[in-house]
């Protein structure tokens, strides 16, 4: 999700002893490798689809038993009074990173990322869009993940944090990106053996055919990062194409809806209408890439809009990040 800045720390922490105490109880068997296989990255899944031991960010998300044993844990999520998605303990090994990358994905556009340290060290850093900082353990911060960015763990030690996706509520953001008080006042989230509270998860259904009005956000929203590098000689018209294009695409997508709905009749129109658009972009975005981070054009069409119009599986529409 794009942010007005690299990073917010939001001003409320966490009982430390108590989420360490917790995390450190996870047997080794609840750890496993990043689904990309990213080096000395590691995951412990604390909410994933059917509370399974799966990465995918379709279907109805809810507890692990790993979750289900951390009561402070749940505590904690449940008291943002937000919907969770897929939600993790994100583990990185003494030497090792996170390489530099953006969250393109379909799955970043309308979400952000909580991170709430529980082991770490001041050597740890965070680094965004030339920006960089310490999260410290019992924080709380969200960042631009459309930003590039990149982790190192310098220290000698595992560090591990609560990541958690969510779109957020109207509060949420007033809380995450409002005026703070003094640190001094913030409130620290004492441990509460009599609380039980009900945590919010997404049913992430989606319908089998995007909507129009989904497509039409979608293109707007990478047609105004475009821009050409800087070594690209000849591309204001290939901008302008391209921009065309795009508006071809969503008229003819929206005729398509208009003929037959969004519930999965008539794939096949759907599927040729993706495929004429991926061909035709092809030529067009050599070159051009977004104005943020510098990913190439006709890679973000195809992880954020192409990858995701149809389901062709009937098991949800697209492919997990990571």
């Amino acid at each position: 999700m794009k942010l007005a800045k690299p990073f917010y720390q939001l001003p409320v922490l966490f009982d430390v002893a108590r989420l360490q105490a917790e995390v450190g109880a996870l047997p080794t068997g609840a750890w496993v490798p990043h689904p990309d296989r990213v080096p000395g990255n590691s995951a412990a899944r604390l909410i994933s689809a059917g509370g399974e031991e799966t990465d995918t960010v379709h279907g109805q998300m809810l507890p692990t038993p790993w979750l289900e044993a951390m009561p402070y844990l749940r505590q904690a999520l449940a008291g943002f009074g937000v919907v969770w998605s897929r939600s993790r303990l994100m583990r990185l090994a003494p030497g090792t990173g996170v390489p530099e990358h953006a969250d393109i994905n379909y799955h970043w556009h309308t979400r952000v990322r909580l991170h709430i340290p529980v082991f770490t060290r001041p050597e740890v850093r965070f680094h965004c869009d030339g920006q960089s900082v310490h999260m410290a353990e019992g924080e709380a911060w969200i960042f631009d993940n459309w930003r590039r960015h990149h982790v190192e763990n310098r220290a000698e030690v595992e560090r591990i944090h609560l990541v958690a996706d969510t779109t957020g509520t109207a509060g949420f953001w007033r809380f995450a990106c409002g005026d703070a008080p003094p640190r001094d006042q913030w409130p620290t989230v004492a441990w509460n053996s009599d609380l039980r509270p009900q945590l919010l998860t997404e049913c992430a259904q989606r319908a089998p055919v995007m909507p129009a009005a989904e497509v039409q956000l979608l293109i707007d929203d990478l047609c105004a990062e475009l821009v050409a590098t800087p070594e690209t000689v000849g591309t204001d018209g290939r901008i302008q194409r391209f921009g065309l294009l795009m508006n071809s695409f969503v008229q003819d997508w929206r005729q398509l809806c208009a003929l037959h709905g969004v519930g999965g009749a008539g794939r096949p129109d759907f599927l040729r209408l993706a495929r004429a658009v991926r061909e035709a972009a092809r030529p067009l975005t050599e070159g051009l890439v977004m104005r943020t981070n510098g990913a190439g054009a006709l890679l973000v069409l195809e992880k954020r809009v192409l990858q995701h119009l149809v389901d062709e599986t009937g098991q949800g529409r697209g492919l997990q990040p990571g």
